[in-house]
């Protein structure tokens, strides 16, 4: 890999704390250990809007995408991509473009139907453009085969890697109930906490650790209703923090019930630290969680999961036995380092074809 040389493109902050910016992170940096050149090219965010600031936006990536040299490699998240179709038109015959989609834009919670059309229109003109598209998940390759026209033969999927780590010794007393998400419509905090309320008189205490810029309005809006709720001293919002590892080292539980998830990076890190999980059966979840080592749920569904944490908070003997399984599936989930090899290989061949 010594002769390959890429650029990876990607919106805004490389440094956002997410799970898609966390995976381009790790890819990135594993590529670059396997002697893969990456020179990373930030993007100005774009969206599918005919207003001013798109358009200076287009005009920006129309002119970065211009100075790169004739047929060079260059990978770009999907945040970007999916709505760069009449970018990815004009550039597809000097560049070869590889798409990482983490999941379809499409999908995102908070959007009304003309967006999510005009995010689904443009995605699928953009995927059509590029050589070869990465995904995190064999349900969003699915996806991108049904619904989006790609051809099976041009995806490859990369799981994202989990790093080993200590396994969490589940014994708090309470029951300590750990979500880690950005506070977004889409990871269903909401469900959450309407669940817990119905399971006040039981002793637990939860913690939800997640940013809150991302959908600043929707994340107030959880505050007051865990406030008028009276769980302020059982729910506790942490924000995002310097060290999620320690957060997974001190939980009992993990629970999470988003209404779609393109992977679920959170889901494979605590399987890696041996918690039993609770979640929704959304998107690529199932895939990550088995039966073994975690309850799933049917999204949007309170009683559903009310039920579900009532049972791990009265069922000591389940709590074990899903730890357990959570212990076993951690054995099994993929690196970083073959997360990277299957892409290195990928864009090597983008290169040569």
């Amino acid at each position: 890999m010594t002769d390959l040389s890429i650029y990876f493109a990607y919106p805004g902050d490389l440094a956002t704390l997410s799970g898609g910016y966390h995976y381009d992170r790790r890819l990135i940096d594993e590529l670059r250990k396997s002697a893969v050149k990456v020179n990373t090219l930030p993007l100005p965010f774009h969206s599918t809007l005919q207003d001013e600031a798109n358009q200076s936006a287009h005009n920006t990536i129309h002119q970065l995408l211009g100075e790169l040299p004739e047929q060079s490699v260059v990978m770009i998240d999907g945040l970007a991509f999916g709505t760069m179709d009449e970018l990815a038109i004009k550039h597809a015959q000097r560049l070869r473009l590889v798409a990482l989609c983490h999941h379809p834009l499409a999908l995102e919670t908070g959007i009304d139907a003309s967006q999510r059309k005009a995010l689904m229109i443009s995605e699928q003109r953009a995927l059509a453009c590029a050589c070869a598209t990465v995904v995190t998940s064999a349900h969003t390759r699915q996806i991108l085969i049904d619904q989006y026209g790609v051809s099976a033969g041009k995806i490859l999927v990369a799981l994202p890697g989990t790093d080993s780590t200590a396994f969490a010794t589940c014994d708090g007393n309470p029951v300590r109930f750990l979500t880690i998400g950005s506070l977004t419509q889409r990871k269903a905090h909401d469900i959450l906490i309407n669940s817990l309320a119905q399971l006040e008189a039981l002793p637990w205490q939860a913690r939800f650790v997640g940013s809150s810029d991302f959908e600043p309005v929707w994340a107030r809006n959880l505050q007051t209703r865990v406030n008028s709720l009276g769980l302020s001293q059982r729910i506790c919002f942490a924000g995002t923090v310097g060290n999620p590892q320690l957060e997974y080292q001190q939980a009992d539980v993990f629970v999470l019930p988003s209404r779609f998830e393109g992977y679920g990076m959170v889901f494979a890190e605590a399987l890696a630290a041996g918690l039993p999980i609770i979640a929704a059966r959304a998107g690529a979840v199932p895939d990550v969680v088995p039966k073994t080592a975690g309850l799933l749920v049917s999204p949007d569904n309170t009683e559903a999961l009310t039920k579900a944490l009532r049972q791990i908070l009265t069922n000591g003997s389940l709590r074990r036995r899903l730890q357990t399984g959570a212990r076993q599936a951690a054995a099994t989930l993929p690196s970083w380092v073959d997360c990277a090899t299957l892409v290195a290989n990928k864009l090597k061949e983008v290169a040569t074809s």
